[in-house]
């Protein structure tokens, strides 16, 4: 495998467009090129977001270097999801279908609930999207999970429960959630595959590829980030750690992680480093220490 140059970590949101002055909830991007981080950008809509991340392939591409771009939502359902809304197993034909019904403006009002609410209707009884601002709204997603059957879908996916994430896909409100994140991330990242080099892993063949996007966890470092005192916002902290931590792992190791999957990331996609947390941690905490 072709090393990687540049890393970028993007702690990703759904909600609605952020104040001027950084803040927590917000999306946050690190960057870390050859083991060393830059400050972590602030962006205060999705819009913005993808207009940075744009820019930062086709820099780095102009000046030759290969760049992994991470984003911490995740890339797939659990098996038998794609099939059951689009009747393929192809995670981009969902990802297709998905980008089709988005609705996203500039001050981040979203149909997200209702597009999880059409979701629900291919299924019998309750679908398995739950959770919602108020019990009134959206009818076809319920409130609470309580009473829903995970029988022709599972709950979770394999990398879900190697990393012991504390989400599923299904849940779109009360923290921690991930599953608001995953319907207004998936139209960006169909749009950034569009571009020329980039590749995502692991549906596609990324060895060799310029640009290579990838699912993250900041949630994999957790004890370095609360190893480090900081009044830093650590929405901040944790991507400016985890870019850092990944560029400072040696390219063998990385490419192992990348390669070595269980058959159900071909539809479900993984998690990078799921199973590997003690060692994404001991870079982590070198992070620290050098910073």
């Amino acid at each position: 495998m072709t090393p990687f140059d540049t890393i970028l970590v993007a702690d990703w949101s759904a909600g609605k467009r952020r104040p001027a002055r950084p803040s927590k909830d917000a999306i946050w991007l690190g960057i870390a090129r050859n083991g060393a981080a830059q400050d972590p950008i602030y962006c205060r809509s999705r819009q913005e977001a993808e207009a940075q991340i744009t820019a930062l392939i086709d820099a780095e591409q102009a000046a030759g270097r290969r760049l992994l771009a991470s984003f911490d939502f995740p890339f797939g359902y659990p098996i038998g999801l794609a099939n059951h809304i689009t009747g393929f197993d192809d995670p981009f034909a969902l990802w297709d279908w998905i980008s089709a019904r988005i609705t996203d403006e500039a001050d981040g009002t979203n149909n997200r609930y209702a597009v999880a609410e059409e979701m629900n209707g291919h299924f019998d009884g309750p679908g398995p999207f739950w959770g919602k601002p108020n019990r009134t709204d959206w009818p076809g997603v319920p409130f609470r999970k309580a009473g829903i059957s995970y029988d022709t879908v599972p709950e979770r996916r394999a990398c879900d429960l190697a990393a012991k994430a504390a989400s599923s896909c299904f849940q779109l409100a009360f923290p921690p959630t991930v599953g608001g994140q995953i319907l207004m991330g998936l139209p960006t990242l169909n749009r950034l595959r569009a571009r020329p080099g980039v590749a995502v892993w692991p549906f596609e063949d990324w060895t060799n590829a310029p640009t290579v996007l990838a699912e993250i966890w900041p949630g994999l470092i957790e004890p370095a980030v609360k190893a480090l005192q900081t009044d830093d916002i650590r929405d901040a902290v944790q991507v400016r750690l985890l870019a850092t931590a990944l560029s400072r792992l040696p390219a063998a190791t990385l490419h192992d992680w990348m390669t070595d999957l269980p058959d159900e990331a071909r539809e479900e996609a993984w998690i990078l480093g799921a199973g590997h947390n003690a060692q994404l941690v001991s870079h982590a905490e070198d992070t620290d220490a050098a910073a």
